[in-house]
């Protein structure tokens, strides 16, 4: 049971007043989208308007009230941030935190009241277009850095918005989907982040989804919004429907959705607007439900101090800002492979190859509802020229062929996305025209054929003049968008051949992936030397690119998923379903991502937690105390692990670096169906060359407990269990057992 802010005496007479003067009409604006980023306010008794922002990446531009058409001020660029992706990738809590400040101050300083954001879906398949809004594969590490960037959100009187509430995994037919899935996987994988947003983060508010799940839409499911977020986890703050997530009047009005937002401007007629007056007034929809969600509003309104003239005024674009998201985009940059040292590269070099559209590509206004207004953004390859200066002669060769963009409809996407005929992303090699002519299609593709071997040719022509290469591809937001998915793991535009083409001439070449989720490497991984991989990193991104790949930085990112060989050795996609029909079964279960890799013994290009230094570190001396194993609460009489332990962490290289300890529990003769081992505690730490520190953790019930569907309660099953200490999911460095 957790209890969120509380308030005052004074404000919670202030809210049943307010309560008690309004209208029955007055009651239901205040539920319902007024425009497309607000609610109705109540001018005769100083009830404000509330207002919202799309947040993924920082604090989207503003829109007309009824039309999705920027309004085009001279004054909303805002700090462009690393995506959810690339913070999962730091493994720093105090990194989460502090760009969760950012996040709410620059919406404050907008005048927004609720950011929508973070989203915290678990990254189930590789191939959903909108995981690089996510954080992770994994729910534990999910909600270790979510409940930071929460708090850090919230402190600028501005509510912070988790989505997507709950089993949201693609985009693929998203308004209609059923996600089936088990019970014991729903409760160990697909919750916990949203309980911890909810119990630890005291989220203000949380977005319902799109999807269905056990026959209901999410946006007004009993069973989500009633049962285990209102009774289950005794939550008072405010519940908002995805926009246009929103099917039916009465089941709305009878659950514990609070306001309905939509992308269309007929908002007297949304579900919980007009039609909801009438099934009041008609007695299928009792005035109490109107005055719960009513009452929830003003509460989270008072938590916000939106009644009071001390509310926090919040900035934008400040130099602190950037500080915090420069540090941000350094420490998600995760070294995949770094074969004969050959990073990091030397300042000193006089001609450098920089090949690769995503070099010179700009991502902040891309992606959907994550598009942002960026004050900049600084490129990798004007970072690399910042850095290095006038004595290195920098080239610069596309080296693959992007089809440009047809000039931007004055129609918003969003617009006509609740049809889902929106085609947001491309295949692997390019999109085709539906309703072409053969030879039309045919001259298409020569075409592009033709400007894409043109280019490679350039570029292979510029690495062989250069003393060091860089290729610098991956994906961008055709690819990695909101309302598509991806159709496979293959690098597109025919980036595989343009990087082994280099890789002929010049074996030395380094290889940058900038995505927002994994992409296949088998065909040249092997070929080469040095690896680099960093999701959107932010308006500071080219800038932290540019300092680890020539060692200003020392890179610590750690992937948060799994990267696997190809899409047919992922779980989702060879044992369960993606993205199936109206219905994907999740008949993987539990074992998605390296649950499934270790268990199943199925290798993968990159593991979970995998991230390399330029220097090294030692693990030993690994100590745990199990004095209070079996204990008993005297309050819940239920059974208590309490287990602490702690290892040294030395730093054996000739560099200051920072390493991620990550912990790991595996269950050793289970007799139930459980995962070879789960991570349950994680450690950045820094440490100048030679410099040792203990590195201390504490597990409890929580880390050995697996869900029991006929108990219908988290249980932990006796017996002997293995504590994994290492730097990543298999680079295990030392490990002992323990007996529950």
């Amino acid at each position: 049971m957790y209890t969120m802010k509380k308030l005052s005496i004074e404000q919670e007479h202030r809210v049943e007043v307010l309560l008690e003067q309004l209208t029955l009409e007055e009651k239901i604006g205040m539920i319902h989208g007024n425009g497309l980023f607000k609610t109705a306010g109540v001018e005769r008794l100083g009830i404000p308007e509330l207002k919202f922002a799309d947040g993924p990446m920082g604090v989207r531009n503003d829109f007309e009230n009824a039309k999705w058409k920027t309004i085009g001020l001279s004054y909303d660029f805002v700090s462009y941030l690393p995506s959810n992706t690339s913070i999962a990738s730091s493994w720093n809590k105090e990194v989460a935190y502090q760009v969760g400040q950012v996040l709410g101050e620059e919406a404050r300083g907008r005048g927004k009241d609720m950011i929508l954001a973070p989203g915290i879906n678990v990254k189930r398949s590789p191939l959903c277009g909108r995981n690089f809004e996510y954080m992770s594969e994994d729910p534990y590490l999910i909600k270790e850095l979510a409940v930071p960037l929460i708090k850090g959100v919230q402190e600028a009187d501005v509510a912070a918005c988790v989505k997507h509430f709950a089993a949201n995994s693609q985009e693929t037919k998203r308004l209609e989907v059923e996600a089936i899935i088990d019970d014991r996987a729903f409760r160990e994988l697909y919750l916990p982040a949203f309980k911890a947003a909810v119990e630890e983060g005291e989220s203000y508010s949380i977005m319902g989804a799109y999807n269905r799940f056990k026959g209901e839409h999410c946006c007004h499911s009993k069973c989500l919004l009633d049962d285990i977020l209102r009774e289950e986890w005794d939550y008072d703050g405010v519940v908002i429907s995805d926009w246009g997530g929103v099917h039916d009047t009465e089941q709305a009005a009878n659950t514990s959705l609070d306001i309905e937002m939509s992308v269309t401007d007929n908002f007297d007629d949304y579900f919980m607007a007009n039609p909801l007056i009438e099934a009041v007034k008609s007695g299928k929809v009792s005035e109490e439900q109107i005055d719960k969600k009513v009452r929830r509003i003003l509460t989270m309104m008072e938590r916000l101090h939106m009644f009071s003239e001390e509310r926090k005024s919040g900035a934008y674009n400040t130099p602190d800002h950037r500080a915090v998201i420069r540090k941000a985009s350094e420490e998600g940059i995760v070294l995949l492979k770094n074969e004969e040292n050959r990073l990091p590269l030397s300042k000193k070099v006089k001609k450098l190859a920089v090949i690769g559209q995503n070099g010179d590509m700009i991502h902040s206004n891309g992606g959907g509802s994550a598009e942002i207004k960026a004050l900049y953004e600084i490129s990798p390859l004007l970072g690399i020229n910042m850095l290095l200066g006038g004595n290195t002669k920098i080239l610069y060769a596309p080296g693959y062929y992007i089809e440009p963009k047809k000039e931007e409809s004055d129609v918003n996407w969003q617009e006509s996305s609740l049809e889902d005929i929106v085609n947001r992303s491309g295949s692997s090699e390019g999109v085709t025209p539906e309703n072409t002519k053969d030879n039309q299609v045919d001259e298409h593709i020569i075409v592009e054929q033709k400007k894409r071997k043109q280019l490679l040719e350039e570029a292979v022509k510029v690495a062989k003049e250069a003393d060091e290469v860089i290729i610098i591809g991956g994906l961008n937001h055709d690819y990695d968008t909101e309302g598509a998915d991806r159709n496979d793991l293959i690098l597109p535009y025919g980036q595989d051949d343009l990087i082994k083409a280099v890789l002929e001439v010049k074996p030395e070449a380094v290889i940058v992936i900038i995505s927002g989720s994994p992409v296949e490497m088998k065909q040249w991984e092997k070929n080469a030397k040095a690896i680099v991989w960093t999701s959107y990193a932010g308006m500071e991104g080219g800038t932290a690119l540019a300092k680890v790949l020539f060692g200003d930085v020392n890179p610590s990112g750690k992937l948060p998923e799994s990267f696997p060989i190809t899409i047919t050795d992922s779980p989702a996609h060879c044992i369960g379903e993606f993205p199936g029909d109206l219905e994907v079964h999740h008949t993987e279960g539990i074992n998605i991502g390296y649950r499934y890799y270790i268990t199943k013994k199925v290798p993968t290009q990159f593991c979970f937690g995998h991230g390399l230094s330029y220097t090294a570190f030692d693990y030993e001396d690994l100590v745990i105390d199990n004095s209070l194993v079996g204990r008993v609460d005297d309050n819940t009489m239920k059974d208590r692990v309490k287990i602490t332990g702690k290892v040294r962490i030395t730093n054996i290289g000739n560099q200051r670096g920072a390493e991620v300890v990550q912990i790991y529990v595996s269950p050793v003769d289970s007799k139930i169906n459980r995962p070879e081992e789960e991570l349950k505690g994680f450690e950045k730490v820094s440490l100048e060359p030679g410099e040792s520190k203990i590195v201390t953790f504490s597990l409890d019930s929580s880390a050995f407990s697996y869900y029991d569907v006929e108990e219908k309660a988290f249980v932990v099953e006796p017996g002997k269990y293995t504590i994994r200490v290492g730097s990543s999911c298999e680079d295990i460095r030392v490990e002992t057992d323990v007996i529950l």
